[in-house]
């Protein structure tokens, strides 16, 4: 197994580095814009283009490339919900994402405001109808950055950080144990189980706050 997984993690970090930096932003910025995350696995390509990451200096530069991309795939959907918002709901893409689905993002941001913006990052399907739905608001734009970007960063850092770690760890000790591939392996399906656990949480949390019986009064106080 050591040699299968060295093979592949010289072949991710064959690629020229600002050529991977490159296309895991737009690959991010797409994920986040038009509603592209629900097919594109930005997450994936996140982890694998971190894979590659052989210096600090790489790993900061596709970092800052994750959370730039993430931030202007998130500003172009807040520019599409602004101006085609309901045109887009209606559409053959809005139906096929189910009126439950618009509904629930909507019911999210008004119950929880800046949080929802915030938390929408590490939530399934959310994290692409949110800054839609936002767009489609009264929020301000800059309220709009000012929730998502830590946001961002957060994600990035801990996708970026964890792979690169595991697979530059993999790699010291390849050729002393034979056992380096499964460790590899088990540490990233280790943090696979984690993230969607996490989510799994978040969502089951905020699913509470929606529909529980927190008032919008302590939801705007929570905001500020």
């Amino acid at each position: 197994m050591n040699e299968i997984l060295l093979w592949i993690l010289d072949l991710v970090a064959a690629v020229d580095p600002v050529l991977r930096t490159v296309l895991a932003g737009l690959a991010v910025m797409l994920e986040t814009s038009v509603l592209v995350g629900l097919v594109v696995p930005g997450d994936t390509i996140v982890i694998v283009a971190a894979a590659g990451v052989e210096s600090v200096w790489q790993g900061l530069a596709l970092g800052c490339a994750v959370v730039v991309g993430a931030l202007i795939g998130e500003s172009i959907g807040f520019a599409l919900g602004r101006w085609l918002g309901p045109r887009i709901r209606h559409s053959w893409l809005g139906r096929r994402i189910g009126e439950r689905n618009w509904e629930r993002s909507e019911r999210y941001l008004e119950r929880r405001g800046g949080i929802a913006i915030f938390l929408s990052r590490f939530l399934p399907v959310l994290h692409s109808l949110v800054p839609l739905t936002v767009g489609m608001t009264g929020f301000a734009y800059r309220r709009f950055i000012a929730w998502t970007l830590p946001a961002c960063v957060l994600w990035a850092g801990i996708y970026v950080s964890i792979s690169a770690s595991a697979a530059r760890g993999f790699r010291e000790i390849a050729d002393q144990a034979h056992y380096a591939g499964y460790l590899f392996v088990g540490a990233i399906l280790l943090f696979a189980v984690l993230v969607v656990a996490a989510k799994k949480v978040i969502a089951r949390i905020e699913h509470r706050h929606l529909h529980g019986d927190e008032s919008p009064a302590n939801d705007r106080a929570m905001e500020d």
